[in-house]
């Protein structure tokens, strides 16, 4: 079914689609319109969900990670300082491994305050255990949320995974989506069948006191779970285009890549802006490609590296910043060490952040600069303010 839908709607209708036994989260800009229309359908009847409302993002993570626990499946969502909020409880999740999927609408951190969009605040949880899926437009979006609970609840994985995507831009943007028929998503995706559960019943203990004889094994599983998370992904995907259409295969995604010189990497909604700028200057002549990035955790270096062979000009487009390191920017660093290779010029460009525009133009301004080898880190920056 094609519908016009705001991106949150779209994300909602997502939710309702993969059924979670239990939703909690607490409002924010610019996610509130998700969590708004999902308290809706529970209150209509339309989604048979336990909706618990909570004081904090602290307690919306901490509800989600007792019912996962208890063998639901759940969902929340969150933005910004809320996210930040939930910081100690992300570790919690990801170290119980719980499949809990969240929806971050990728948003500025404060000081100073900003309700505009950046994608620091995921990035900050690089760290944390939680995959990490971003979207280009409103359908992906849709169409990843799906995709998460199926990775996510896989028992070679069981990890929790945020499903990014730019604030505003994607949130509260209208677009033509198409919504998958539901006994489909029944298909795609079964019932959540846990390893283990609460149960008084039959007793157990998660995330103990561990001394340090056991807690390195833990982290070391964590990671082995989200290395196979990798193949996971893509067999999941594989299946999502078969049945839904979509194809979603590899973490990562190519434009016009194959006989480029030059190679711009960015997620989000901006490798839009990217693919038509890149259209202008292949009208020009010039030989420029895209290499988006559908998967920041688990990073999809050796795909990476595949996809870029041969290249040996490259910019990052970052909208985020890693403060006081020399490339400035989280994906520009992961770049550098998947290719490690010195003859190729990885240059990393922090812009649009607080939701400075990135156009067509400073996406040319950026092109230039990656070829003449200049890599003044901030772009965009207004010298004038400083």
């Amino acid at each position: 079914m094609k519908k016009i839908l705001e991106g949150s709607h779209a994300i909602a209708e997502a939710v309702r689609l993969v059924k979670p036994e239990v939703i909690s989260a607490y409002p924010i800009t610019p996610q509130t319109h998700i969590v708004e229309r999902l308290a809706e359908m529970v209150a209509d009847g339309d989604l048979d969900s336990e909706y618990i409302c909570v004081e904090s993002e602290f307690s919306a993570l901490s509800a989600c990670l007792g019912a996962s626990a208890a063998g639901s499946r759940v969902y929340s969502a969150t933005s910004s300082q809320g996210l930040l909020f939930m910081a100690e409880v992300c570790f919690n999740v990801a170290g119980m491994r719980q499949p809990v999927v969240m929806s971050i609408a990728n948003r500025a951190v404060s000081a100073p305050l900003s309700i505009w969009n950046d994608q620091q605040d995921s990035i900050c949880l690089r760290d944390s255990g939680w995959i990490q899926l971003y979207a280009e437009d409103v359908q992906e979006t849709l169409d990843l949320h799906l995709i998460a609970y199926r990775v996510a609840e896989d028992h070679k994985v069981l990890l929790p995974v945020f499903v990014c995507f730019d604030g505003f831009i994607i949130s509260h943007t209208y677009e033509p989506v198409d919504i998958p028929d539901e006994k489909d998503v029944k298909a795609y995706l079964p019932a959540y069948v846990p390893v283990n559960k609460l149960d008084a019943d039959d007793p157990l203990s998660m995330g103990m006191y561990a001394t340090p004889e056991y807690y390195m094994e833990f982290r070391y599983e964590n990671d082995q779970a989200m290395t196979r998370s990798l193949d996971v992904f893509k067999q999941a995907g594989k299946e999502f285009k078969d049945l839904f259409g979509r194809d979603y295969s590899e973490l990562i995604e190519e434009y016009r890549l194959s006989d480029a010189k030059i190679a711009i990497i960015a997620m989000g909604s901006v490798c839009g802006t990217i693919k038509d700028a890149i259209d202008v200057m292949r009208a020009q002549g010039r030989e420029v490609g895209l290499l988006k990035i559908r998967a920041y955790r688990p990073f999809p270096a050796e795909d990476i590296k595949k996809a870029l062979s041969g290249i040996k000009k490259i910019g990052v487009l970052e909208k985020n910043i890693s403060l006081g390191s020399r490339m400035k920017g989280a994906v520009g660093l992961e770049i550098k060490d998947a290719l490690d290779d010195s003859s190729v010029s990885v240059l990393s460009y922090v812009a649009g952040l607080g939701g400075r525009d990135i156009r067509i133009e400073d996406v040319i301004k950026m092109t230039d600069a990656i070829e003449a080898g200049n890599g003044d880190c901030f772009f965009g920056l207004r010298e004038e303010l400083i």
